[in-house]
């Protein structure tokens, strides 16, 4: 993971909203203002998340991956929503169950390839119920930043993750 696909631009703390819908437009319109999507990726990403929910309930806390196709998108980025209060995404793979999301990981690939591969990666820090907790809790976007680019790297370089 190269450390310009995670710009502390891209890390929304205190992130608000009522519905999933509002998290992602919000998340998606700070993506596009910083160029790295184009404006179709905000309609296209919340239609993807309702008809493929990406929600995961995980212990420490609920996530959510939101992403789409590669079309909408200038230059890939991961961008990080730490929400403000739970808000329900659907349950990847359920049909009507939900699960109260504190964290969103919005994905912005411009290859088929390279999402597959940053979803493996997300999903060994998805697993870390105690980095999950942390990233809940942390209130800057350079702390996140580290902590991810940190444990990412660290993957990448073939160890196990802590």
């Amino acid at each position: 993971m190269t450390m310009d696909m995670m710009d502390e631009a891209f890390i929304l703390i205190g992130v608000e909203g009522e519905s999933k819908e509002d998290i992602l437009a919000r998340m998606a319109e700070n993506l596009v203002k910083l160029g790295v999507v184009k404006e179709s990726y905000i309609a296209a990403v919340i239609e993807r998340e309702q008809a493929y929910p990406t929600g995961l309930p995980t212990g420490g806390c609920s996530v959510a991956i939101p992403h789409t196709d590669i079309e909408h998108v200038n230059r890939k980025a991961i961008s990080i929503g730490v929400l403000k209060q739970p808000v329900r995404f659907g349950i990847m793979g359920e049909e009507e169950e939900t699960t109260p999301v504190e964290l969103v990981f919005m994905l912005a690939m411009d290859q088929k390839h390279s999402q597959l591969k940053l979803l493996t990666r997300l999903m060994q820090v998805i697993q870390d119920q105690s980095m999950l907790i942390a990233l809940s809790h942390e209130t800057s976007p350079a702390s996140i930043k580290e902590l991810m680019n940190a444990v990412l790297q660290f993957e990448t370089q073939g160890g196990p993750l802590a």
